[in-house]
């Protein structure tokens, strides 16, 4: 039963997660640009490199190096070839690099609203107990007058009793 709980929470926090990434419009244009590289780096290496066959093993070729996950079933064996997908993997890189800023600017948004809340919340209160505070002094200052005030005057009829 636990487990169950566990696993929806997981699953509410992983469809929250979806639907904010949805509104990211730089998720959207990192995707498209990846696409596009992987597909024109396909084409430019069925063009270079003999061990190439077909557009499709080239876009696979540069996909597979992008990502690192690297299957070596399609390879390339020219210079350029290699020059290009060492191209790709530090492409690759860089795509995973903004991927993951791109996740954790979302997650850390949907902390810092909560974050801001809470700061408000302090604030007020903050503010309420400042105010608590002043009127104590003022108190305070009123009563040390009076103290004041008293002993003086209990100075002033002891000396005139002597």
């Amino acid at each position: 039963m636990k487990l169950l709980l566990i696993l929806t929470e997981a699953l509410n926090l992983f469809k929250s997660l979806l639907n904010d990434l949805r509104g990211k419009r730089s998720l959207v244009y990192l995707l498209i640009l990846a696409f596009s590289v992987s597909i024109a780096s396909g084409f430019i290496l069925y063009i270079l490199d003999p061990n190439i066959h077909s557009v499709l093993d080239g876009i696979w070729s540069a996909w597979v190096t992008m990502t690192h996950v690297g299957f070596g079933d399609v390879v390339p064996t020219s210079f350029l070839g290699r020059l290009l997908s060492a191209m790709l993997i530090l492409f690759g890189l860089t795509l995973f690099a903004l991927f993951t800023a791109i996740l954790s600017v979302t997650l850390i948004g949907k902390n810092i609203d909560t974050w801001g809340h809470d700061v408000r919340q302090i604030e007020h209160e903050t503010n309420r107990i400042e105010k608590e505070e002043n009127q104590i002094l003022r108190e305070l200052a009123r009563l040390h007058e009076r103290m004041s005030a008293l002993e003086k005057q209990l100075s002033a009829n002891a000396g005139k009793e002597n």
